[in-house]
């Protein structure tokens, strides 16, 4: 590993034109709509496309909407893994929408924070996700050739994520804006694609989940109100209590109470 970035952000001016290329290995795994030129040819991918470029491969793209949204990566592999990278069946120097990129982007996510960190195994770590980016990358080339008109079907994965994230940590700042974004959608998509695959509203989730976490709270601890609103998200007591007795019809000592009966 070289260097690595995660969701590196630009606004449409930004554009890269390397025409020796690099001297290392390039992949890129792009989250909103792009232009590709290589080999004279122009490409323009959706959102949710990788490349991965071989040393001194020309490189020149730019966004093609108004921002753009990027994890990439610059590294050598060695020979095991470049033969790897081939039995895998993983195009070269060519721009592949591959629909859902929710777990390869988590993977160099979590690439990004061993390589910048003091952890005595980092190099190992890095060499075992790497090998498991490039089998989930393999994975789902096979899934688009078997599903090839899957259209909103590649963000399932990803809500499903989101929402297993609000229930598992309840007390997180969740902003539909930032998880919009993490599909790049809009606000308004996100919000009716959510509901229409759980028949909830998100922020009906967020609300249900902290509020359980709350309950089990009062049950299982001696924390006091404001304490276990501050455990589960709510900063403000009073809005705590009010938004408690409107969904268990009890206040919190009230339903404390009731438990210990």
């Amino acid at each position: 590993m070289i260097e690595i970035g995660y969701n590196h952000r630009h606004d449409r001016t930004f554009c890269i034109n390397r025409p020796d290329g690099t001297d290392s290995w390039l992949m890129l795994i792009v989250k909103t709509p792009v232009h590709f030129r290589i080999d004279g040819r122009e490409y323009r991918t959706a959102s949710h496309s990788f490349i991965i470029f071989r040393p001194d491969t020309p490189q020149y793209y730019y966004p093609a909407s108004n921002e753009y949204y990027d994890d990439w990566m610059h590294f050598y592999p060695d020979d095991a893994e470049q033969k790897m990278m081939s039995e895998l069946g993983i195009p070269l120097n060519t721009p592949v929408e591959i629909g859902d990129i929710t777990e390869m982007s988590s993977m160099i996510r979590s690439m990004c924070f061993e390589h910048y960190s003091g952890n005595q195994f980092r190099i190992n770590s890095i060499d075992l996700y790497f090998k498991l980016l490039m089998l989930k990358i393999s994975e789902k080339l096979k899934k688009k050739e078997s599903f090839p008109n899957k259209t909103e079907g590649i963000y399932s994965e990803k809500l499903l994520w989101i929402r297993k994230s609000i229930y598992r940590w309840p007390s997180r700042d969740y902003s539909i804006d930032d998880m919009a974004k993490e599909l790049s959608l809009s606000r308004s998509r996100f919000q009716h694609l959510y509901t229409e695959t759980f028949g909830v509203s998100v922020n009906r989730d967020v609300i249900t989940s902290r509020l359980n976490k709350a309950a089990e709270l009062l049950k299982t601890t001696d924390l006091s109100v404001k304490d276990v609103g501050i455990s589960v998200g709510y900063g403000n007591t009073s809005y705590f209590v009010k938004a408690f007795g409107s969904f268990y019809g009890l206040t919190p000592l009230q339903y404390r109470q009731s438990e210990m009966k």
